[in-house]
């Protein structure tokens, strides 16, 4: 449409401008505040791992070949996803590059492979905390053999618990001078990464059949004992983790920490659940059953009445799944269950670390676990289960948060719901750094496979929340809409939709962060001639351009620093490097960029640059 121009002259226009001034002024509430609303989004917008300053965690292998490699699409998911912790060091059921078996692989030698290293760095420098389990036995010290190795080669991933060969890795070190060996390892792990790590483990569910031949708690007390010591003495700033214990049983705690004699030193107790493994029980049973007179409820209680434990200990569940593939279980419910229990968790104030990123499918586990797709040589080897965007949407939304207990939540017909569903309703209401209101609610129903659950509807209302502009989000779909209090009240909302999923009721404003491009992946180089061939993926989150980094390091690496070599605009995937100097070893990243900032950096690649 065309505008006629304003002449000093034109008296009509003169007046139709007074006109204006005087209506603006007039209303200038209303206009004004029409003017600072910003655009509801529909869906939950992504918060990357380095806008949050703390959330939920992720268990993952570290990238390996053949089965999880880096030039496939998995490993950036969990920044671009919003995890901001990470447990590593296990991989299915075998060790990982950072356990004792492929730190120590000759007497007295310990050095950390260059994937590993990249690995850490990769984690650190996008944003998120790393806990690593020290864990397993040794061949060359505690093999069930008379005959001790003075070498050993570490097994792949298809050995698995109880794995009681000869010279097995779940041999746990129990003697005096297996235990001295054990702790020179933790020692060289926590002086090596004292700067990148400062979360430490002891071992990984001790109290079942990774403890062979059978879990004993005074033997992993007495082990405890000693690693308590050894990781403060090497690193006063350094936390060390109990456990994570598989099921939540009192007894072993308690046995293991009157054995152990040093709750003084513990900085963080930590669990795993799997409510009914194997069967598809909801995820808040683990409170209510699933364990029969065990509960993590309970042994929180124990452990924080435990003589000599600090009053504020922070819990990990930090292995939680919902499995598709289990009984009565399948991809919608997996979807459902995990934000349920992570929300569950967070309420309670313990930190929750889903098991598991991506399946290595060379262990004995095929491809249950993940929330992507593992190789399995299929058409859906490393793609996302709904889970993944489901798990996107609990990390944006709750991250940063905590349980408030001022905010109250009422549903007037919660007796009649209870009659009609036999489900528990839960709510829990939450606040973010920023002081703006959240608060999750659903059933806790029995979900069942299909995505199968009758609509039901009631009133909920939300007393001291300031919540002004109320919607409501979807956390599975991500969906977000606005919604009214009922007519007369600024707390009552009408005819909510009530789900075996979690839904949550915040303001308008609440999606106040910036949306960050998706990293790219699949980051591989090759050489022609005397330059580097770069080649990477693209992602969503609308990029503007890729910012290529190199570091140039002799052949035993140096520690050089990152450069920047290179800003390409829009949708480049490609890049020459003329710049690589010859006998050396050159890493490369790339990064994407937007108005917003940068996001995640890709995975790390290198090779060596051909001498001439």
């Amino acid at each position: 449409m065309s505008r006629m121009p304003l002449r000093r002259g034109n008296c009509a226009w003169q007046h139709l401008v007074a006109l204006c001034i005087a209506i603006f002024v007039g209303f200038p509430s209303a206009l004004t505040a029409a003017d600072a609303r910003k655009v509801l989004p529909d869906h939950v917008p992504p918060k990357r791992s380095s806008q949050i300053e703390d959330g939920f965690g992720i268990n993952s292998d570290l990238p390996r070949e053949p089965y999880l490699p880096w030039n496939r699409w998995w490993w950036t998911r969990m920044f671009d996803a919003g995890f901001k912790w990470i447990r590593i060091g296990q991989y299915e059921n075998s060790s990982d590059r950072t356990s004792w078996d492929w730190i120590e692989q000759k007497r007295g030698v310990y050095s950390s492979a260059q994937e590993l290293e990249d690995a850490v760095d990769s984690l650190v420098e996008n944003g998120v905390n790393i806990q690593v389990q020290l864990l397993y036995g040794n061949p060359m010290y505690t093999a069930a053999a008379g005959k001790m190795p003075d070498a050993i080669t570490p097994e792949p991933g298809s050995l698995h618990n109880a794995d009681r060969s000869l010279y097995s890795v779940f041999w746990p070190p129990k003697t005096p001078e297996q235990i001295a060996a054990f702790n020179r390892y933790v020692k060289w792990m926590v002086d090596h990464f004292h700067t990148r790590i400062h979360y430490w483990a002891l071992w990984n569910e001790q109290d079942i059949s990774y403890w062979n031949p059978v879990p004993n708690p005074e033997e992993y007390g007495l082990l405890l004992k000693s690693f308590v010591q050894v990781v403060h003495d090497a690193d006063r700033d350094a936390k060390v983790i109990y456990g994570g214990q598989a099921d939540p049983s009192r007894d072993f705690t308690k046995r293991a920490l009157d054995t152990c004699q040093c709750a003084s030193g513990i900085d963080v107790y930590a669990y795993h659940t799997y409510p009914g493994y194997g069967q598809n029980l909801n995820p808040e049973t683990m409170d209510y059953g699933a364990y029969l007179t065990e509960s993590p409820k309970l042994l929180r209680e124990l452990v924080r009445n435990y003589p000599g434990i600090r009053s504020d200990i922070p819990f990990f569940d930090d292995e939680f799944n919902s499995i598709p593939s289990w009984k009565g279980s399948d991809e919608s419910v997996q979807a459902k269950y995990v934000p349920r229990g992570l929300v569950y968790n967070l309420a309670a104030g313990v930190k929750t670390f889903v098991w598991l990123l991506t399946a290595g499918t060379d262990g004995n586990e095929y491809d249950d676990f993940g929330l992507i797709h593992g190789m399995t040589f299929h058409g859906n080897d490393f793609t996302a289960r709904p889970v993944f965007q489901a798990l996107q949407n609990t990390n944006a939304l709750f991250s940063d948060t905590k349980f408030d207990p001022t905010i109250e939540i009422t549903a007037p017909d919660l007796p009649a719901l209870r009659r009609q569903t036999g489900f528990p309703f839960m709510s829990f209401a939450f606040r973010s750094r920023s002081g703006k209101a959240i608060v999750a609610y659903w059933l806790a129903a029995h979900s069942l496979p299909g995505n199968v659950f009758p609509p039901i509807y009631g009133d909920l209302s939300l007393r001291n929340s300031g919540i002004t502009h109320p919607v409501l989000v979807d956390v599975v779909s991500g969906e977000i809409r606005p919604i009214e209090w009922k007519r007369g009240t600024t707390d009552t909302l009408q005819a909510l939709p009530l789900k075996d999923s979690v839904m949550a009721i915040t303001d308008e404003s609440y999606f106040d962060w910036p949306v960050l491009p998706e990293a790219p992946s699949s980051l591989n180089v090759t050489f022609s001639g005397n330059s580097s061939q770069l080649m990477w993926s693209l992602h969503g989150g609308e990029s503007k351009g890729i910012l290529v980094e190199r570091r140039i390091e002799s052949r035993t690496g140096n520690g050089a620093r990152w450069e920047r070599i290179a800003k390409l605009e829009n949708t480049a995937t490609e890049y020459t490097d003329p710049g690589a100097a010859n006998a050396q070893n050159a890493a490369y990243r790339v990064r994407a960029y937007n108005d917003a900032g940068e996001s995640a950096y890709s995975n790390i690649a290198r090779a060596t640059v051909p001498s001439h």
